[in-house]
């Protein structure tokens, strides 16, 4: 299943994963994120979205390492994503919002949500593979 991963790029953004190559994705203590943090899988994919001034789906990576419990918060998980490819345009929330795909999404719905799953069919249209 894909999902899409929210980050504030002044504190970690898709440059910082590519530098990187792959990174613990902390920090997750929102019950609902959580739980879908929970369900993810080592292969499954995923959007890397910048919050903040940006607002905008950016970049792909892959999960390569199961949940586990953040050793430096209880009540968080954590999983290791490794970069992919940058999209080639990124997609904004405003163009986001405007795709019939996304019209019952959390992505829409729940602004404050910082785990997102994604159908394939979403995927398929924030990587370009419409």
């Amino acid at each position: 299943m894909p999902y899409l991963l929210k980050t504030e790029p002044s504190e970690y953004s898709f440059d910082d994963l590519v530098r990187e190559k792959k990174t613990v994705w902390s920090g997750v203590t929102n019950p609902t994120a959580r739980k879908h943090i929970s369900g993810m899988k080592t292969g499954d994919l995923v959007v890397i979205y910048h919050t903040g001034d940006e607002r905008r789906a950016v970049g792909l990576a892959t999960v390569v390492g199961a949940p586990q419990p953040d050793p430096e918060n209880p009540k968080s998980l954590v999983i290791e994503v490794k970069a992919g490819k940058r999209l080639k345009t990124p997609v904004t929330l405003d163009e986001i919002k405007e795709m019939p795909e996304f019209s019952d999404s959390p992505l829409v719905k729940i602004g404050r949500l910082s785990v997102v799953p994604l159908t394939p069919e979403q995927y398929a249209a924030l990587a370009g593979k419409r």
